[in-house]
């Protein structure tokens, strides 16, 4: 149930960034417009810190993720430490649309990790 619950937080997060950059045309924009960047920035220190919260069960089953890019966007966000546009548009680029392609395949491989259980 806590591996679901982790899940459904990391996906909707990282579904909220997507829907918020598909809004911009550009990286350019997307900085350019304070509150459509701290959207984004808030979604993702959301999954950031969720990530940070795996078990050492989808931890181990997760090893492609970039653990060390999630922890540095996160230490980042969570100091205000500025500037961190390099770091954002890798989270966006990168970091989302992996972590998500890898929990839903792992959720696909091994349901019964993401089932609610009652």
């Amino acid at each position: 149930m806590y591996h679901r619950s982790l899940y459904d937080i990391v996906c909707d997060a990282g579904h909220g960034v997507q829907t918020l950059v598909r809004a911009t045309d550009s990286e350019d924009e997307l900085f350019a417009s304070r509150l459509t960047l701290r959207a984004v920035e808030a979604q993702l220190l959301i999954m950031a810190h969720t990530l940070g919260n795996m078990t050492p069960v989808l931890h181990s089953k997760l090893k492609e993720v970039d653990w060390t890019g999630w922890a540095a966007l996160h230490d980042a966000l969570r100091r205000g430490v500025q500037p961190r546009r390099e770091e954002i548009w890798y989270a966006v680029n990168a970091l989302v649309p992996q972590t998500l392609m890898l929990l839903e395949q792992l959720r696909r491989r091994e349901p019964e990790l993401f089932a609610w259980g009652y």
